[in-house]
């Protein structure tokens, strides 16, 4: 190994270490060992400590002895390069670094001084629980593929930009932090108008090198969140992340001894590193998949001009890390991926808008016969968007026809529905519902680079083919701007939707002999296994029976595949052999049984991706409902983070379970301990999103006056707020058959 690279990390290590220690000590001194220290809306204390040793980091105090720990592990500062034919002490300096660079994130966040502020803009900081969990599904999917930590700055703005379109482009999640000489990527992206933040994939944790230890204590929640690893199970957690969770370091300009020590952190999590600079390469593999540090000098990279030179960086940093891309190519004049699906276009950046409030819009995937449809016709019947002034709401209906030799009627709805996440992920486009309630808006910046309603029949007719080539084998859009027969059409698309709603409201378990397991996120919780019935939606909420069975029809050996039944073992409790067997052999044989009707006899387990946990409230007789965009506090002591690490990662508790907020509506819904009538307690949000469909559940089972009767965040936080707010409202789960 390079004497360099190893005097430079522990003198580096040295140094923050150093800070950290006179950091503490004033902390000590002026705040007192009992003040709080916590990452906001996170419940793994400081999680790179916590995952290292399990020690809790709660308050100021807390921090002496992981300082202590830090400081043993440093070797003493070579008087010269030193040369080491091993990797040793220079990863011993790198988790010295993180301890001491969470330390000090841990005391700003005590002293106040985190978010940081710079130059009037707010940095994020560590990234929040639910956002993390609601990652889950595009991490496990594929079209998240990896993680990019970008310390530094950029050759030039345009540089630093074509670098980040790039990893958005591949689906990358993207880590701001660090500077050159006091200028920071996050300072060139703001300067050319680039949108950051959770929706576009872009993530500025802070302005310095040290912020960086927010990804490495981000890839330790997610071996905490999704894996089921246990805090102070170093050996796991480094597995976990060396193989699971693909990310990598990007070094941009100057490495001084502080980067260096860093990226030896990064190096011990098993990411690469790779510079845009001359430093010592380190090539022989081992802790890290492949390379463990790579120098690309920038003016070095072959390439007409810098933004392909940038181009080739980003390629070289994939391929060192291994990920695989899955993102199609889409004929387009702006670029394409799932970073841009959560890109907002606001009304001042506003070319055209479709549909939203006054405005008329539709979407309509109808199957046709072979010979009824023209693959890669692509039609505008009425005026293109330049045709109207900016700003104006344009009426829209997309028609997609599509034949296929195995296409059924039943998938209709499953590749409508994928319009919204098709048509987002071009940049600068919004797109929001579905169905007869569309809303899209197209940007100036994207008008002005060309693109034209034309263009969505073009991303349409790209992924339809890519990812249902199987079904579909043509794909004819058309695209209606006349308000008549935007009107006209809109009336028959509705008749549609009414019919295939009857159709799919009348599909029950009993009506099948065949579930679907969905096995996605076993590539974060190995064990866990998702069984999908009609009557119950994937706990993700993303994936209905229907979707699986169509899935199955595109890629039969893929995570969807058919559950038969079997014999019934107890109708009421719903418990198949066939369930059984498949869960028992797909589970890593940790999973012998579970009921699907059931919250307290042999649940099904749960990974971190679900969007609500449900929990016994013994003293209520009933069960609270916690959905993961609700940050409060709830009656059972825990909020939705801290429950996730009780049953996340594939584990089954009786008494706890994660589902989807669907579920709630479901006939099938805990039929076995009473259904709707056990819910004491429900998130508001919950409450608000579903209150039409939930006052006709009430309805249906009997006690249409219930959701009244259901305390939210605002009546009561915990049991000794509930019981009485229950008893005044006379809820039936108080006289019911008791549950324990």
């Amino acid at each position: 190994m390079s004497r360099f690279i190893a005097t430079s990390a522990i003198r580096g290590a040295h140094g923050v270490v150093n800070e950290a220690e006179a950091l503490l000590k004033d902390a000590l001194e002026k705040l007192g060992p009992d003040i709080p220290v916590a990452f906001p809306a996170t419940a793994y204390y400081l999680p790179v400590i916590y995952g290292f040793t399990g020690h809790k980091v709660e308050k100021i105090g807390d921090l002496v002895w992981p300082l202590e720990h830090a400081k043993s592990l440093l070797a003493p500062v070579p008087k010269e390069d030193l040369w080491l034919p091993y990797l040793g002490e220079t990863l011993d300096a790198g988790v010295a670094t993180l301890f001491a660079e969470e330390i000090i994130e841990g005391i700003r966040f005590a002293r106040g001084e985190q978010p940081e502020m710079r130059n009037g803009y707010r940095y994020n900081g560590p990234i929040d629980d639910v956002q993390m969990r609601s990652w889950g599904i595009q991490m496990v999917d594929g079209s998240m593929p990896g993680f990019a930590a970008i310390i530094g700055c950029a050759k030039s703005n345009e540089v630093a930009v074509k670098i980040v379109r790039e990893l958005q482009s591949k689906g990358q999640l993207v880590f701001l932090s660090g500077n050159v000489k006091g200028r920071s990527i996050v300072d060139q992206l703001l300067e050319e108008g680039v949108d950051l933040g959770y929706h576009t994939f872009t993530v500025p944790f802070g302005s310095d090198t040290i912020s960086v230890v927010y990804a490495a204590g981000y890839a330790t929640r997610a071996a905490f969140s999704f894996g089921n690893v246990k805090p102070g199970d170093i050996r796991q957690v480094l597995l976990y992340n060396k193989f699971r969770c693909f990310a990598f370091a990007l070094a941009l300009g100057h490495v001084d001894d502080l980067k260096y020590a860093t990226a030896a952190g990064a190096i011990t999590y098993g990411f690469p590193v790779i510079a845009d600079t001359v430093i010592p390469n380190i090539l022989p593999t081992g802790v890290t998949k492949y390379e463990h540090v790579v120098s690309m000098p920038f003016d070095d990279i072959p390439g007409k001009d810098d933004l392909e030179r940038a181009e080739r960086l980003v390629q070289r940093c994939i391929e060192v890390r291994g990920i695989k891309i899955k993102i199609p190519t889409v004929p387009i004049p702006v670029a394409y991926g799932p970073a841009f699906e959560g890109e907002v276009v606001r009304r001042e950046n506003l070319s055209a808008e479709f549909g939203g409030k006054g405005g008329m819009c539709f979407e309509w995937l109808t199957m046709r016969d072979m010979e009824e449809v023209e693959d890669g016709k692509i039609e505008v019947v009425g005026p293109e968007v330049d045709a109207f002034e900016e700003g104006a709401n344009i009426p829209l209906g997309i028609v997609v026809e599509v034949a296929g030799r195995k296409m059924q009627k039943d998938f209709e709805p499953v590749l409508e529905r994928q319009i919204h996440h098709f048509v987002n992920g071009a940049e600068g486009i919004q797109h929001m519902a579905q169905r007869d309630i569309t809303w899209i808006r197209f940007s100036k910046s994207a008008v002005q680079r060309g693109f034209r309603i034309k263009h969505l029949g073009d991303i349409l007719h790209a992924n339809l083919h890519n990812d249902f080539g199987v079904l579909v084998d043509k794909v004819q859009i058309t695209l209606y701007t006349e308000r008549d027969r935007v009107e006209a059409l809109k009336g028959e698309a509705r008749a549609v939707y009414h019919e295939r709603d009857e159709r799919i409201r009348g599909l029950t378990d009993e009506a099948v002999d065949t579930f679907y397991s969905c096995t996605l996120c076993q590539s974060f919780a190995p064990n866990h296994v998702c069984v999908i019935n009609p009557e119950r939606t994937g706990l993700c909420g993303g994936y209905t029976w229907l979707d699986c069975r169509a899935a199955f029809e595109i890629k039969p050996a893929g995570p969807n595949q058919p559950v038969p039944k079997g014999r019934c073992i107890d109708a009421v409790k719903g418990e198949w052999e066939g369930v059984n067997s498949f869960t028992y052999e797909h589970s890593n044989r940790a999973v012998e049984r579970f009921t699907i009707y059931s919250l307290m006899d042999a649940p099904m387990t749960t990974c971190g991706c679900c969007e609500c946990v449900m929990v016994i409230i013994p003293e209520a007789n009933g069960v609270m409902i916690v959905n993961r965009e609700d940050y409060s506090m709830t009656p059972c002591g825990m909020t939705f983070t801290t429950l996730m690490g009780s049953i996340g990662g594939g584990l089954q508790n009786p008494g706890m379970m994660g589902h989807s907020k669907l579920y709630l509506t479901s006939k099938k819904f805990i039929s076995v301990e009473g259904g709707i009538r056990r819910v004491v307690w429900l998130s508001k949000n919950v409450k608000e999103e579903f209150e039409e469909q939930l006052r006709e559940v009430c309805e249906r089972e009997g006690v249409p006056d219930l959701m009244d009767k259901i305390a939210d965040g605002t009546i009561a936080t915990t049991v000794e707020e509930l019981l009485p707010f229950l008893e005044e409202k006379g809820h039936p789960a108080l006289t019911m058959e008791p549950l324990i």
